[in-house]
């Protein structure tokens, strides 16, 4: 403990205080917790806005460290090898979120890891839970030739914009958002639940805006919700929209709960209408973004640099040609560095950040979305030097997001999820690509993506050629397998293509799924022909007929029964998902957390954030009014639902002090300004009704206890 104390001293950040009140909640949470003093349903949701995941082992959990739009500094990821070594296996992987996860750590270390993170500025808030998640982008924003604009600055404002802000952090479902900086649409805005390309209109600075798309188990695509919204209107439109998407999304059915189905239940024209009824109650109704023109500070380094290494100059040519690119700034180069499924030992990562320091600028490293690193504003000519060195610490392999660059997700090696491995079969796919078919090192067009389950974690959904883990049956033994999925793909400016199922097959014959695929595809595709051109005129019962030998249960042998990376035969052992958090439907729960958001409306009053405090207080208001339903056996699903049934329950007996419907009172929070004088008197309602609803249910008892002993 006062090691713990002592790490809070240490932090040096202007919101120092909200930081210490996270970090002291989540410590004294797992103690209450261990003491049955919090249900583990609170406890769980609790945890997990802070980054603190389960996992598939007992007894320790995934800790995901939230770095938007994938921006770190040298110091930050030594910082992080450091954290890793001390509490947890030494090992680093990079997400498809743009995120880094450490595994295997003890619950009870997690808020002193936590505060020595914030020493350097690196948070574990809102990384995992219904909240809004880590924000990624095109990490070739700010050096990309092909930009209208640089996005990361908007990318940063929206994730400091919305931490913490109350009507985001219990929401039904989480919320992924994503910026691509052109029309390439390299950040995959088409799934996402809000996407935004830049667009300039009129010497005018704004964003195509994509809304409601997602992968998992039922992947859609987005609609387009403006053609061009300026940038002073992005965040107003972002903060109405997750109100919106928090009063009236599922709650009881989280496989119902995305964005996505609320769209597509009441329609795009619908949702957008009742964002508008937002905009009186917002928190601002302009917000202008600092896109202030850094300066980059380049120092040459060639005279420091000695006499020019020995090198395989063929290995170099190859690198060049696949891991690099001339960025918009003059004489300065971008570098890809492939990092073999996101994962990089600490020791590694403090060599490469050596190697960083040499020739990169060291305070903008930038995590990709298919798992590896981005090293910006290099010298031409320091990129032989700069190879030798990442070669002498194996992080010079060619081929960076090609068909050798396999996106996926850990897998059954963490995941409670996942059914089968998704990690060391990556990496046979990938010795077979570059054993095999060296020349696809070179092809950018052909994607492949695998995740240990349908729920798309390794993004197989969006793949040209994807898989997902999963499992059959011959006889009483079950197989593990891979979904093989075709087609899918980004097309551009906010529309893609989601990927065909085709066919399942054993695990361990993934590989020859690839030579089936990459052997036709050489033979009969013509010449400069894209993958998902030639899939459209094969058809998708040519590629079943092609890989249905392979489905054939009848030849298979020994080694089909077992999973990769094991020894024993495969048995499912699916857990419970933590991906998307838990659904608290207990009646004191609820009562306490009325009270708490009523604490925390009071406090956001004292700091004169009257809006935060408004919605809080309006939270009091849904969670005492759901347990009072919740007793009554009434089970709703969502917030909207809620005001709705509440009233029908005392359409005739008038229990309480207020005049108007339940609806009337609560839905004041979209009718007035975030004013000091509406936010006391909101909070004065709502403090009234929770002491209300908390006196009638203790009468309720006492009458059934009365009835019994009748």
């Amino acid at each position: 403990m006062q090691s713990f104390r002592t790490e809070l001293e240490n932090i040096n950040s202007s919101s120092k205080v909200l930081i210490e009140k996270d970090i002291i909640d989540l410590d004294t949470k797992i103690r209450a917790f261990k003491e049955g003093k919090i249900n583990e349903e609170k406890f769980r949701s609790l945890r997990l806005a802070r980054g603190v995941y389960g996992q598939r082992q007992q007894g320790v959990q995934m800790i995901r460290i939230k770095l938007p739009f994938g921006k770190l500094s040298v110091k930050q990821l030594l910082r992080i090898a450091d954290i890793s070594d001390e509490y947890s296996n030494g090992n680093l992987h990079l997400t498809t979120r743009q995120d880094i996860q450490i595994h295997h750590v003890s619950l009870d270390r997690t808020p002193e890891l936590w505060a020595k993170l914030e020493q350097d500025d690196i948070t574990l808030r809102e990384a995992c839970g219904n909240t809004v998640r880590n924000i990624t982008a095109s990490p070739e924003a700010g050096i990309d030739p092909n930009e209208l604009f640089d996005v990361s600055p908007y990318a940063h404002a929206l994730f400091t914009y919305f931490l913490r802000k109350p009507f985001c952090q219990e929401m039904g479902r989480k919320i992924k958002m994503a910026f691509s900086n052109n029309e390439k649409d390299t950040a995959f805005t088409y799934i996402h639940d809000l996407g935004f390309i830049p667009k300039i209109e009129n010497d005018q600075r704004g964003f195509k805006v994509l809304i409601g798309g997602g992968l998992g188990a039922q992947p859609f695509l987005a609609q387009t919700a403006f053609e061009f919204l300026h940038e002073d209107k992005l965040i107003p439109f972002i903060e109405a929209t997750l109100r919106v998407f928090d009063r009236n999304g599922e709650r009881a059915s989280r496989h119902k709960a995305r964005l996505k189905y609320l769209i597509n239940k009441i329609g795009l024209e619908t949702f957008l209408a009742l964002t508008q009824e937002e905009e009186k109650a917002l928190l601002v109704k302009e917000f202008n973004i600092d896109t202030g023109n850094k300066t980059e500070n380049t120092i040459s380094r060639l005279s420091l640099l000695k006499e020019k290494p020995v090198i395989n100059e063929a290995d170099y040519v190859k690198w060049l040609n696949t891991n690099t690119f001339k960025q918009k700034q003059k004489d300065l180069v971008g570098v890809y560095v492939k990092i073999q499924l996101g994962n990089i030992s600490s020791e590694d990562a403090r060599k490469f950040a050596n190697v960083i320091k040499k020739y990169a600028d060291v305070e903008d490293i930038r995590i990709t979305i298919n798992q590896g690193f981005l090293l910006r504003n290099i010298e031409q000519g320091e990129l032989l030097f700069l190879f030798n060195d990442l070669e002498n610490i194996n992080l010079a392999t060619p081929g960076f997001d090609s068909v050798g660059d396999i996106t996926a997700c850990p897998g059954t090696d963490t995941c409670n999820l996942a059914i089968s491995n998704s990690t060391h079969i990556s990496v046979a796919l990938e010795e077979v690509i570059y054993s095999e078919f060296p020349d696809l090192l070179y092809n950018h067009d052909i994607k492949i993506k695998i995740s240990g389950c349908m729920n798309a974690c390794g993004q197989h959904g969006l793949a040209q050629i994807g898989f997902h883990g999963s499992s059959f049956k011959v006889g009483t033994t079950v197989v593990p397998a891979l979904q093989v999925l075709l087609g899918g793909g980004t097309v551009g400016n906010g529309k893609g293509r989601i990927s065909d199922k085709i066919i399942k097959v054993a695990s361990k014959r993934g590989p020859d799924v690839l030579r089936s695929l990459f052997n036709d595809f050489e033979k009969n595709a013509v010449e400069g022909e894209y993958f998902n051109s030639y899939y459209d005129k094969q058809g998708k019962d040519y590629f079943y007929q092609l890989l249905k030998p392979l489905a054939d249960n009848s030849t298979l042998k020994t080694e089909d029964y077992i999973d990769w990376g094991q020894d024993e035969k495969f048995a499912t052992a699916i857990g419970v998902g933590e991906c998307a958090g838990v659904v608290i439907d207990l009646v004191a729960t609820l009562f306490y957390e009325a009270e708490e958001k009523l604490t925390f409306a009071a406090e956001a009053f004292e700091e004169k954030s009257f809006g935060d405090s408004i919605y809080y207080s309006y939270a009091a208001f849904i969670n005492a009014a759901k347990a009072l339903l919740l007793d009554k056996s009434i089970h709703v699903n969502t917030q909207h639902g809620v005001i709705s049934d509440f009233d029908k329950l005392f359409e005739t007996e008038k229990p309480f002090s207020y005049d108007s419907t339940f609806k009337e009172l609560v839905l004041q929070i979209n009718k007035h300004e975030p004013s000091e004088f509406f936010a006391e008197g909101y909070f004065s309602q709502a403090d009234r009704f929770v002491r209300e609803v908390k006196l009638l249910r203790a009468k309720y008892i006492n009458e059934t206890k009365n009835e019994k002993v009748s």
